[in-house]
């Protein structure tokens, strides 16, 4: 049996001192060319979930599995991230005194390709979403949902095998969020990758094939949409 892509088992996460569970023996697994929601209210520990699962915190107990086998450094996981898991933020954390152009390459530094392929990458990517005419402009050229545009490109530049959006509207405006969802659903289709969104909107949650819930830290399957 294929295991799954990305699995966790009795995560558990607390904050000052125990006092604060974020999260309270989690289990997830991730399938190949999925399209899941991770979704709940403001504070619920989706976020959490999410970090947990992308390698950018480490749970207090539990673990997480990468093609059935369990991820432990933070080296291991670098090392993902590079290869296999692209991250969508809400907050776009572009550099502001760089290109659209120059943001997406540099998610490809330390991939040993040559500079010229860098670029032809980079321009490629930004062209699938659709700013193929906007590579030299800096991010306060742009509006939310190109600067969010550009961040997408940033995390598909590397051809993921899954990428995490963590609440990737929730600062766009509405015609601007449902062309983000509307390009993130396209481009899983076309390239079948895994995509996990992790929001607080019901809405978003209910264009995916599978949800999970959390709440109070713990997680609940839904019913697929």
């Amino acid at each position: 049996m294929t295991p799954p892509l990305l699995s966790l088992r009795g995560v558990r996460r607390t904050f000052d001192h125990g006092r604060i569970v974020a999260l309270d023996g989690v289990d997830l697994a991730i399938v190949a060319g999925e399209r899941l929601a991770i979704h709940g209210r403001s504070g619920s520990g989706k976020s959490c979930l999410m970090n947990i699962a992308a390698g950018l915190d480490r749970p207090d107990a539990g673990c997480v599995a990468w093609r059935g086998r369990e991820v432990r450094t933070r080296r291991e996981w670098a090392a993902l991230r590079r290869q296999s898991i692209g991250i969508v933020f809400q907050e776009f954390h572009l550099l502001p005194t760089l290109t659209a152009q120059l943001n997406v390459e540099l998610a490809l530094m330390g991939n040993g390709l040559a500079a010229t392929e860098q670029v032809a990458r980079a321009e490629a990517a930004l062209r699938r979403v659709g700013l193929g005419g906007r590579l030299g402009h800096l991010p306060n050229e742009l509006s939310g949902g190109e600067r969010q545009r550009v961040a997408i490109a940033r995390a598909i530049v590397r051809e993921p095998d899954l990428l995490f959006a963590d609440e990737p509207t929730g600062n766009l405006d509405r015609a601007s969020a449902a062309q983000v969802a509307s390009l993130l659903f396209e481009l899983q289709d076309r390239t079948g990758m895994a995509l996990v969104i992790v929001t607080h909107d019901p809405g978003l949650a209910g264009l995916c094939g599978r949800q999970v819930r959390i709440e109070d830290g713990r997680g609940a399957e839904e019913a697929a949409a």
